[in-house]
């Protein structure tokens, strides 16, 4: 039975940068992986990287195949750098396997060359991220033609036809890249718009754009059941006529992956939606087990995933001050065409949180990068406090949004006033002089 300071169950981003860390400050580290293509973790491997990098090639009028060469090159280069981050490390192996909690203490791997070992550790860490969650429907769900977000990103031809079951932000940016390279896209949504949570005018004007790029939207409606043609598949719907193509893509969500790791056999607690439960430092129900990235529920996201490491870290090697309820203005985006960011509250939200709340709109048309970027669709909105002077939210749809975002995030962490942002002297031309007149309240 081999024992260590830290045994890590999982190669994410949280995972491999506190190996890391550890490993610097002389602990002994074992990194348990099961599947080799997913060193680095989801982001790297099969969502950010590789979905942003085909968006890019599709809107740069790129060929799918030769986009999604691109991608097995860059992913491949990535994995194999990522890999050697931690596996090159004086104090730290990695271990290709399936890991198995016996009891609180314990933990079985499985190796992928057939042996087993049975491993010990003073502090575990479980970092073992998130998978698609696919509905139970009816049919044919083992048919070929059946994906999720990551096996699609697997085929090497472009399918003529697209139908994608779910209209969130995994279903939106799909919908958008492969329409971007050709495909007829159908997005099936069960209630009557898209981004619901978001703000409602923001949300029309995404659904009227990607409307008019060539995205059919399905609303109101329900998959209930698939069957397998031969050549194609077909989505029966709860209240429409079916829909058939040669491809279908369930974007139906993620759920915390912890299906095999044993946690019946120990005292960890699991929540209703199978997260793993953690105190402010991201210690389990167990002493000495933590829980970090998307296994532990909330926002998937591989910068929160990053964030989590510095809860850890800060805990076992200084003073613990920062902790997970110290996290606070998680901005996101939303990588359509053009991108959409957020941070912070609606107008209507920062209301109801009893706020003296104002808010100001600004399309894109009529200010003057967009122009010189020959992109003048989309819609900022920024939602203050006019008692304190703070920024509440920022809407951000519009070209360099994920950029933006930031820097508004910024002002927000640091309790800078919007007027600061306001009367800032921007250069010229550039997107976030947009910042001088959206913060005019």
């Amino acid at each position: 039975m081999a024992n260590f300071d830290a045994l890590i169950i999982g190669f994410g981003k949280a995972g491999k940068t506190l190996a890391g860390s550890l490993a610097a400050q002389n602990w002994k580290v074992a990194l348990v992986e099961e599947d080799p293509k997913m060193y680095g973790g989801t982001c790297i491997n099969i969502a950010c990287i590789p979905t942003k990098l085909l968006m890019h090639d599709a809107l740069e009028g790129k060929d799918y195949a030769s986009a999604i060469e691109r991608k097995f090159t860059t992913i491949e280069k990535l994995n194999n750098k990522n890999y050697h981050t931690v596996a090159d490390l004086d104090n730290a192996e990695v271990i290709d396997g399936k890991a198995t909690f016996l009891n609180d203490k314990e933990v079985e791997v499985k190796k992928n060359d057939g042996s087993k070992e049975t491993l010990t550790a003073d502090k575990i860490f479980i970092n073992t991220g998130a998978k698609t969650a696919i509905p139970p429907l009816e049919g044919d769900m083992d048919s070929d033609k059946i994906y999720t977000s990551t096996s699609l990103l697997e085929e090497k031809k472009l399918p003529e036809t697209l139908t994608i079951v779910g209209g969130g932000y995994i279903g939106l940016e799909f919908a958008t890249m492969y329409n971007a390279f050709g495909s007829t896209v159908n997005v099936i949504v069960p209630n009557d718009a898209i981004l619901e949570n978001e703000d409602e005018e923001i949300a029309k004007e995404i659904t009227k754009d990607l409307k008019e790029s060539g995205v059919n939207f399905i609303f109101g409606n329900s998959a209930e059941k698939v069957t397998d043609n031969g050549n194609d598949i077909t989505v029966h719907l709860s209240e429409s006529e079916d829909i058939t193509s040669q491809a279908v893509l369930f974007a139906t969500g993620r759920k915390p992956n912890t299906e095999g790791l044993g946690l019946e056999n120990t005292s960890v607690k699991v929540n209703d939606k199978g997260a793993i439960e953690v105190n402010d430092h991201l210690e389990t129900s167990v002493e000495n087990i933590f829980a970090l990235g998307d296994v532990k529920g909330g926002m998937q996201f591989t910068y929160t995933s990053l964030d989590d490491f510095r809860i850890v870290n800060d805990y076992l090697l200084s003073e613990g001050k920062y902790t997970f309820k110290e996290r606070q203005n998680v901005q996101y985006s939303m990588f359509i065409d053009p991108v959409f960011s957020r941070i912070g509250y609606t107008l209507d939200e920062a209301k109801e949180k009893g706020y003296n709340a104002k808010e100001n709109s600004m399309a894109m048309s009529g200010h003057p990068r967009s122009h010189v970027n020959n992109e003048t669709r989309g819609i900022f909105k920024a939602v203050v406090d006019t008692d304190s002077k703070k920024i509440l939210g920022a809407h951000l749809y519009g070209v360099n949004s994920e950029e933006l975002i930031n820097t508004v995030k910024l002002a927000m962490d640091h309790d800078i006033q919007y007027t600061s942002l306001r009367d800032m002297m921007y250069n010229h031309p550039n997107m976030s002089e947009a910042f001088n007149n959206l913060f005019d309240i």
